[in-house]
């Protein structure tokens, strides 16, 4: 398999991809494109790039190709067994499957003004209404899920799985933008970012050479 990303440091949905093959356990090649380089309009309108209409993450497995991060963990699980991805109790799989269907389909205003940067720390500001309310949705998914059902593992659902690929950029987010969060969201999120595969990604986003300027801190 060979899975196509964007920068590390930026690429939200390129994380929640790159976990889910990492989740896999398959083998496969990783090849990283710096978005919105000079390149960037030519390289997404090439052959490699058409079947997504030029997004990343985009998966080829031999002759089939597989994009958008929801789709590539669906594809996988059938591939290795869905327990790889989803909680085998079916309240469980249920609430893990609309919270990861809800953060690939919602939380607009959080996307729009809390961009990931891996590596950028940017002080807190109290968030616009929509923004906020985003915030207070995805910890209340986080708390449900926790009490519920956590109580095998430090994740959303115990043991690492598809909700928490699905969240770790918002993680990451959170940290990024020092949105202040109650003690069980802090120690979830330490959990997410102390997962190895984190750490991979990490480390990778802080060598990285790129920078776009619209992602980065701005003078005062």
């Amino acid at each position: 398999m060979r899975l196509v990303i964007g920068n590390k440091a930026y690429s939200s949905w390129s994380l929640r991809g790159w976990l889910a093959v990492k989740q896999s356990g398959l083998p496969f090649e990783e090849v990283t494109v710096p978005l919105y380089d000079a390149e960037w309009d030519k390289r997404r309108g090439g052959g490699e790039f058409a079947p997504s209409g030029g997004k990343v993450p985009l998966l080829w497995d031999g002759d089939t190709v597989v994009w958008d991060s929801l789709a590539i963990i669906e594809w996988l699980a059938d591939k290795v067994g869905r327990d790889h991805f989803w909680p085998e109790d079916d309240a469980a799989r249920g609430m893990a499957r609309s919270m990861a269907a809800e953060m690939h389909s919602s939380f607009a205003a959080l996307r729009r003004e809390c961009s990931m940067n891996i590596r950028a720390r940017f002080p807190f500001k109290p968030p616009a209404t929509d923004v906020a309310q985003d915030i207070v949705r995805v910890l209340q998914l986080w708390a449900e899920a926790r009490a519920r059902w956590g109580s095998g593992g430090p994740f959303l659902f115990g043991a690492f799985g598809a909700a928490d690929i699905m969240y770790a950029p918002v993680v990451t987010r959170f940290v990024t933008y020092q949105i202040p969060v109650p003690g069980f969201a802090a120690a979830y999120m330490e959990a997410v970012l102390a997962h190895r595969w984190m750490q991979d990604w990490i480390a990778a986003a802080q060598e990285e050479e790129w920078v776009i300027e619209r992602y980065e801190p701005q003078p005062a």
